[in-house]
């Protein structure tokens, strides 16, 4: 073996190590969806800091640790894991309407109307985010109404 064949060597074993620890981390991105999915949040929380321990900026253990913060009712967490995903992410449309699900929630729905509208101006077709955009201008149609029949009821309209 001369010492050309080496160096192939060499970087077919660098190659493969690569896609080892790929397969790796999409392993326990998969591991990590289905603990949130089966209401595992700390083995979900767990997973996703073992995910960025190794990566870091990965958008997707970032969207996990910010849906958990969520559903733990830690709202800033919450966005900040979001905010931050956004800056990594190739599908922006995602975050984007988890901001704005999380404004919705927050009863913040002119807050939540923009976020889903910069998903839908990234992703035309991504339908979570026409649907939160419709369910949070119902929503704020339906607080204005209530507040015009307060006002009436007090004599103040």
């Amino acid at each position: 073996m001369d010492n050309d064949d080496l160096i192939k060597l060499q970087k077919i074993k660098c190659n493969l190590k690569k896609i080892d620890s790929k397969v790796k981390l999409l392993i326990l991105l998969a591991k990590a969806k289905q603990a949130y999915d089966d209401n595992k949040q700390e083995k979900c929380l767990s997973l996703c800091k073992q995910i960025l321990h190794k990566e870091p900026n990965n958008p997707s253990a970032l969207r996990g640790m910010g849906c958990v913060m969520q559903s733990q009712g830690n709202m800033t967490k919450a966005e900040e894991y979001y905010s931050k995903a956004l800056n990594f992410s190739k599908n922006k449309e995602i975050e984007y309407t988890l901001l704005g699900t999380l404004y919705y929630n927050n009863h913040e729905f002119e807050k939540a109307i923009e976020h889903y509208n910069m998903a839908i101006e990234i992703n035309d077709n991504y339908d979570l985010a026409y649907e939160g955009k419709n369910q949070a201008m119902l929503e704020n149609h339906i607080q204005i109404l209530d507040l015009q029949d307060d006002l009436i009821k007090r004599n103040l309209f």
